[in-house]
């Protein structure tokens, strides 16, 4: 009887890409079992290959618009536009991404999503209904004042002075908010989901501040700015729209872009590895599979906490089907069976280097390897 075998692998990241990673690991179910069906899902968490993922699903096609990146320089940037012209797909990280700065120009005070609501107001204006954004990757803690600003919406200091651009920094000196030119109608008549895979609040302990600006590039006294800014905009947005976003859950999300979203444009927010699986119409693809193959870069307890292979791992538990999970680097291999997962394996072999194994091609055949010794020797199908 013919197998039936599904092959999901999320990014390595700085390696390769979703698609990559499935395609070696394809090649290796292909030489132990040349027969078998064998469907590859490209998958994202909505951080970084989100939106190729949604386009490998679909179909759709990539514009480009003149943007800026974090700190205000043009750019060019590209999201997907799929279903007949009704449907965007939005990563925040083209426009608003760690990965667009140098080490020595992160730093959360003088970052502005701007950027990026320069490529939501594009989506809009070409009359997309139905907007999906990731916000994973993002190098601003702005609040959304960057984004909202882009939008049309003005922000004014206590002088009645409008705000520029909305920089980390200018959260404190906020005193109100206007939409003197936001796109109303469009807005309303569009619904925005948000791939978001924390739970952070917008300010406070674990808020976005506390937790997150220090990767950014933000030192103590700048998290403590930050977060008092983090509480100001939270007031001004409620004063705008009755809207409390201080202790919702994923408000924190990407600098507070989470929680912008929410409260100003009334967007929803969704576990970025379900929405892909729903989009993908995962649940129906792994009817009668024999074996579900995921993973990541590094695995380890954190991929319990809602990250892409234990979204998928549980998608399949559902319906009886095996799991097993590879990645570069494997930790906490005992809580992650106990999870439910059906084998985890790394790809490297002993003493790799990791100067080696980021290699893409080293990468590439070390999965290819590692499949074929999985099917061969350790998992009977």
């Amino acid at each position: 009887m013919q197998k039936k075998i599904i092959v999901a692998i999320d990014s390595l990241k700085g390696c390769l890409s979703s698609e990559e990673a499935n395609e070696a690991a394809c090649k290796g179910i292909k030489a132990v079992l040349p027969d078998c069906h064998v469907t590859a899902i490209p998958v994202s968490d909505g951080g970084e290959g989100m939106m190729e993922a949604f386009l490998a699903a679909k179909g759709g096609e990539k514009v480009s618009i003149r943007s800026y990146d974090p700190l205000l320089r043009p750019i060019d940037a590209e999201y997907v536009i799929s279903d007949k012209g009704k449907t965007a797909i939005i990563e925040m990280a083209k426009c608003a991404g760690l990965t667009l700065l140098k080490k020595w120009e992160q730093n959360p005070m003088e970052t502005s999503s701007y950027g990026f609501g320069i490529m939501l107001k594009d989506a809009l204006e070409r009359d997309c209904r139905n907007i999906i954004i990731g916000i994973g990757g993002s190098a601003t803690n702005d609040g959304g004042m960057g984004m909202l600003t882009a939008l049309g919406f003005s922000f004014f200091d206590k002088n009645g002075d409008e705000i520029d651009y909305g920089y980390g920094k200018d959260m404190l000196k906020a005193e109100r908010i206007a939409s003197f030119t936001v796109p109303t109608n469009a807005i309303n008549r569009c619904r925005i989901t948000v791939a978001c895979d924390v739970d952070n609040p917008f300010y406070g302990e674990n808020g976005s501040a506390r937790i997150f600006a220090r990767q950014k590039g933000a030192d103590e006294d700048m998290m403590d700015e930050l977060d008092k800014g983090m509480r100001n905009i939270a007031t001004i947005y409620f004063r705008f729209t009755g809207k409390d976003i201080s202790y919702m859950a994923g408000a924190g999300a990407a600098g507070g872009m989470g929680g912008a979203l929410m409260a100003m444009l009334n967007a929803k927010l969704k576990t970025g590895i379900d929405m892909l699986l729903d989009y993908v119409d995962f649940n129906r693809k792994i009817k009668g599979a024999d074996l579900v193959i995921t993973g990541e870069g590094q695995i380890d307890r954190q991929t319990l906490m809602g990250k892409v292979p234990y979204g998928i791992m549980l998608r399949a538990q559902k319906k009886g089907v095996p799991t097993i999970a590879i990645a570069g680097m494997v930790n906490d291999e005992p809580m992650l069976l106990n999870a439910g997962f059906n084998g985890i394996f790394s790809i490297n072999p002993p003493k790799t280097t990791l100067c080696e194994a980021i290699k893409p091609e080293t990468a590439k055949a070390n999965i290819e390897s590692t499949i074929k010794t999985i099917l061969t020797n350790k998992f009977d199908l």
